[in-house]
Formats: structure tokens, C-alpha cells, sequence
């Protein structure tokens, strides 16, 4: 499709109105994938609780502080060791602790420290929840603490797993029905389950809808960045779809400006699924991609897409389809020459990724780099309303902080090379890592500067991994390994949330593997070509002996060869971009 899609948008422009409507109308509603991926740090927060009572309080005792009831000893609250003694108005005493209760068999003076005899007791009468902060969330609507806090742990995982499930999906759905039809049903399905999540009735149809609402999400994401590469020219598919993450960051953004604002979980998910609405109600009227209709043979279709193109950016002799047909037969026909051989001998499996030693040390390397920028990336997300300090500017700023990290990714990765932006990107977050761990607990701020820093260095490790990958391998298997790539970075993003529950065993636990991870990947990346400016492989032993001898290969590299090669690997990685997230 390389060179029909160029002499397309040589004909109707690379970055025209059309395409910029296009663009900006797309990526409005990636918005509500970086919305709903981080939407449980607000909603599924565990407050401050204690055993329920059975009966009526007269007076409560906290250490050496007294009050009239138990609210008005939260703010007081430091450890989940801590409990509460409560006298009711029959005059039994009671200590109240997160997940027992213990009546004291002796009620004589009302006292915090006792050593008589008691009677432990299970929380039969519920639980009574700090809402100082948080009216309602999804803990406390169903009780998921103590015994149940593993079902409030699996709320995340469970949707980062049918971000995995939907992402493969819908991208096969969009090759076989059109990406257009993908989009107007994921979109819709993104505002539907969105607001059915707020009217769920117990936990466990609210995680399936939540679910369902990963699915659509992941999908409208993978198939929202393929519809705009496909609009958008060569000279500027770089920088569109690297912005595609942008938005999702703003996403993030919104997440923490809405859980500022509304402080009950059901509320809050409905003014987060709303705040696409806009691009919901007028999705409809975005066209199917012209390049996905000429693969399904509908030409009338794709040319009056592109007279409308042409229209819009007011060019006067539009690219006709049959030029575009006679131009892609003539590259399918050429390409047949050199590969119908190759291609008929053998059926390439995810096995040729370890074909010889070579391959197979990339393979491990490039896996370990997806699976670490996902596992960084949604690590410091999710772990940023815990580090004191205000948790919805932490939020608000580990999102903001995504947008220029983007703009200096593309710069680096043309200026200094894929390699050589990627090694000191990946040591840096480790270095944070390890930095962090060294900082007084007191010290907020610089804490929470020093997170932005590991997000930011993270993220752009991240941002260009999808590209670095299809260029270090062959024509005949970079399907395979940037699909293998994308699989281990969704397997990173499942394991993340977990990773960051270590935070309860020790509160570096997550840092340390994220920066033992970014580490081990910098250090294995000194070992891989550099690619910039090299052309495109097209056999494995081709891609085995750049990595063998870079400086024959890169020396018996023709100058003129290089630049185009470069623009197809290009495409084609900006096409695979939606594995990212």
C-alpha cells in the first residue's frame, strides 16, 4: 500500500483540512480510553473503616481523645492498627478494629487500654467507612474489605484483561468489516457501558460490564489509530499518531478533575462517560478510510471519499482510484517477484523469532521492553494517588506530564537514533526508581517531581518501542514480532495493578521492580542495532547480520535506498502504534 497511499496524499496533501477534521475528531474521543483505564484509582479508593456496632453509641474513645461519634475521630486516624472503643448506650464496651470487634467482659470506666477479658466477634454488623473524603466508591458500596478486599484487588486486573482480549478483537473485526463500522460501535458501546457501570447492582455485574467496557475501549483505541494513519501522508504520520497518546493523557487529566469535583463513585462515572458524548452523537458522520475500500474492491465508495478529500483541501484534479490500482498492482506484482518464493516454501511462525542466536536475544529484548514501558507506564499512573500530597494533582500531573514526552520521542528518535534515545530513556526511569527510595517520606513534593520524572523518561521509552521493533526485523516475520510485542506490553499492563498492591508489603516494592525491569531492558538494549537510517530486511539472515556487523551492513547500505526503506518501515510501524496502550 506504500506507494499508492503517498501518491494519494502527494495528490490531495499529506495534512490537509479534510484530514485534520478527520484527525481531531478521532483522537477527541481516545480521550475516553485514557478516562476509563484510570478510572478505578478514584472509584475503587478503600477508605478509612472499623467493625459496625450493634446498638447505639453514647461516647467514643480514641488513644486520649474523646468525641460524641465515631466521624469525628477519622481525621485523627493513622494506622490500620489503630481501633476505636466505643461505649453503647446499654453500657456495653466495645473495641472496634478494621476486620473484628471485641467486647470487653468487664464494663466499669471507659478506658482506650484494657487487659481484661474479651469476646471477639465477626463484622455481622457491616462496616463504618470514613466518607470525609469519598461519599461512596465501589469498597464501600459492597463491602470489599477484609475477607472480600481481593475482589476490590481484581477490579483493575479484570479490565486490563479485556483491554488484552478486546484489542484483538476488534482489530480483526476492523480489517474484515471496515474501520468505520468499528468506530461507531466501539464508541457507542464506550458511552453505553460507560453509564450502565453507575446502575450496576452488585459487584460482580459491575465488574462484567466493566469488562465489556474495556473491550470497546481497547478496540476504538487500536482501530481509532489505524483510520487516522490511513488519512494521514508520510510526512506527517510520525507526529499525528504519536499525538494519538497525547489525548489519551488528557484523559488521565480529566479523571483527576472529575474526582476532584464528584465525590461518589456512581456520579463521577457518569460524568466521566459524558464527557465524550459530543463525539458520540456525531461519529456518524466520519467516512470509511479510501484504502480499506479499494482492499474490498468497493472503488465508488473510496472515490467519492476521495473527491471529498480533494474538495476540502481545495485541490482541483483529484487522484483517480484507477491510478491508484494500476500503482498498487504494479508494487504487488514486483513485490511477488522477490517474495512468492520465500513465502510459498515456508509458513512463518512465532518460532522464526528465535530462529538462530542472534534473533533470538533480540526477540527476549524487545519482549522485555514492551512488557517494562507498560508496567512503568501504568505503575507510576495508578501509584501517584498514593504519594501524599493532594492525589488528584498527582494524577492531573503524571497525565500532563505525557505531553511533551511525546514531542521529544519523535525528535530523539530522528535526531540521535531509535537505540540511542532508548538506552539512557530506560536507565534514567531506573535511576528514578532507585532515587526515589532515597527520598524522605515528608518530602512530597520532591517526591512527586521525582515520579513525574520516572513517568515522563518512561514514557518516551515506551513511545517508540512499536517502531524500533519493526525495523530490527524482517519483512517476513515484523507482523509476528510487533504482535508478539503488543501481547507482552498488554500481559505488562495486567500485571501492573498487582504490582503496585506490593505497595502493602513494602511501600518500594513497585519502584524497585520497575527500575530492576528498565534497567536489565537498558542494559540489553546496548546489544541491539541501531536503526535509523538503515533500510528494510527482508530475510531473517539479512536481519541476523545487522546484527552481527553493523558497520559493514550500514557501510554496504545504498544512501539513496535508505530514506525510502525508512518511510515504509515507518508506515508501517505507525500503523502497528495502537499495541501501545
Amino acid at each position: 500500500m506504500a506507494l499508492s497511499s503517498e501518491r494519494l496524499f502527494d495528490s490531495l496533501g499529506h495534512f490537509g483540512r479534510f484530514q485534520a477534521c478527520v484527525y481531531f475528531a478521532s483522537v477527541f474521543q481516545a480521550m475516553s480510553c485514557g478516562i476509563h483505564y484510570l478510572a478505578s484509582v478514584f472509584m475503587a479508593v478503600t477508605p478509612n473503616f472499623v467493625c459496625g456496632f450493634p446498638g447505639n453509641v453514647s461516647s467514643v474513645l480514641f488513644h486520649n481523645s474523646s468525641a460524641s461519634s465515631i466521624e469525628d475521630t477519622w481525621t485523627l486516624w493513622t494506622s490500620t492498627e489503630n481501633y476505636i472503643v466505643v461505649q453503647l448506650e446499654n453500657g456495653e464496651i466495645w473495641e472496634l478494629d478494621q476486620c473484628s470487634r471485641s467486647k470487653r467482659e468487664v464494663s466499669l470506666d471507659l478506658a482506650y487500654e484494657y487487659e481484661g477479658n474479651k469476646s471477639v466477634f465477626p463484622c455481622s454488623d457491616g462496616f463504618l467507612y470514613d466518607d470525609t473524603k469519598w461519599k461512596s466508591t465501589v469498597v464501600t458500596q459492597w463491602d470489599l474489605v477484609c475477607d472480600r478486599e481481593w475482589l476490590a484487588k481484581l477490579i483493575q486486573p479484570t479490565f486490563m484483561l479485556g483491554v488484552l482480549i478486546g484489542a484483538v478483537i476488534f482489530g480483526d473485526i476492523a480489517d474484515r468489516l471496515g474501520r468505520q463500522r468499528v468506530i461507531w460501535f466501539t464508541s457507542a458501546g464506550q458511552f453505553v457501558f460507560g453509564i450502565a457501570v453507575a446502575f450496576t447492582f452488585d459487584y460482580y455485574s459491575f465488574v462484567i460490564v466493566r469488562f465489556l467496557l474495556a473491550m470497546v475501549s481497547s478496540g476504538y483505541l487500536v482501530v481509532a489509530f489505524v483510520y487516522v494513519t490511513e488519512f494521514v501522508g508520510i510526512k506527517a504520520r510520525t507526529w499525528a499518531s504519536m499525538h494519538v497518546h497525547a489525548f489519551f493523557a488528557m484523559g488521565i487529566m480529566i479523571v483527576a478533575l472529575v474526582g476532584f469535583l464528584v465525590r461518589t463513585w456512581w456520579v463521577y462515572q457518569i460524568f466521566l462517560s459524558i464527557a465524550t458524548l459530543p463525539f458520540v452523537l456525531c461519529c456518524w458522520m466520519l467516512p470509511e478510510t479510501p484504502f480499506w475500500l479499494l482492499s474490498a474492491e468497493r472503488y465508488e465508495e473510496a472515490q467519492k471519499v476521495i473527491d471529498t478529500m480533494a474538495r476540502w483541501n481545495k485541490v482541483s484534479t483529484p487522484c483517480e482510484v484507477s491510478e491508484l490500482c494500476s500503482v498498487q498492482q504494479d508494487d504487488l506484482a514486483s513485490g511477488r517477484m522477490g517474495d512468492d518464493a520465500t513465502s510459498s516454501a515456508k509458513k512463518h511462525n512465532i518460532l522464526d523469532l528465535f530462529c538462530n542466536w542472534q534473533i533470538a536475544r533480540r526477540t527476549i529484548t524487545v519482549w522485555l521492553i514492551w512488557f517494562t514501558g507498560s508496567l512503568g507506564y501504568y505503575v507510576f499512573s495508578l501509584s501517584s494517588v498514593s504519594l501524599g500530597g493532594n492525589e488528584y494533582l498527582n494524577l492531573f500531573l503524571i497525565g500532563a506530564v505525557e505531553l511533551p514526552c511525546y514531542i521529544i520521542a519523535c525528535v530523539a528518535m530522528d535526531k540521535l537514533g531509535r537505540r540511542n534515545t532508548l538506552i539512557p530513556f530506560l536507565i534514567l526511569s531506573a535511576l528514578i526508581c532507585v532515587l526515589i527510595m532515597f527520598i524522605p517520606q515528608d518530602f512530597n513534593i520532591l517526591i512527586i517531581l521525582a515520579n513525574m520524572a520516572g513517568k515522563f523518561s518512561i514514557g518516551v521509552a515506551f513511545g517508540l518501542i512499536y517502531l524500533y521493533t519493526a525495523e530490527l526485523y524482517p519483512t517476513i516475520v515484523r507482523t509476528l514480532a510487533v504482535g508478539s510485542g503488543s501481547m507482552m506490553c498488554r500481559v505488562g499492563s495486567v500485571v501492573a495493578p498487582f504490582c503496585v498492591y506490593l505497595r502493602s508489603v513494602w511501600i518500594f516494592m513497585p519502584l524497585l521492580l520497575v527500575g530492576i525491569m528498565a534497567l536489565l531492558s537498558g542494559i540489553l538494549t546496548i546489544m541491539l542495532p541501531e536503526t535509523l537510517g538503515k533500510p528494510l530486511t527482508n530475510t531473517l539472515v539479512e536481519a541476523t547480520e545487522m546484527g552481527r556487523n553493523k558497520k559493514s551492513y550500514s557501510e554496504n547500505t545504498p544512501p539513496e535506498h535508505s530514506g525510502a526503506a525508512l518511510e515504509k518501515i515507518e508506515m508501517f510501524g505507525q500503523e502497528r502504534v495502537s499495541t501501545d496502550k
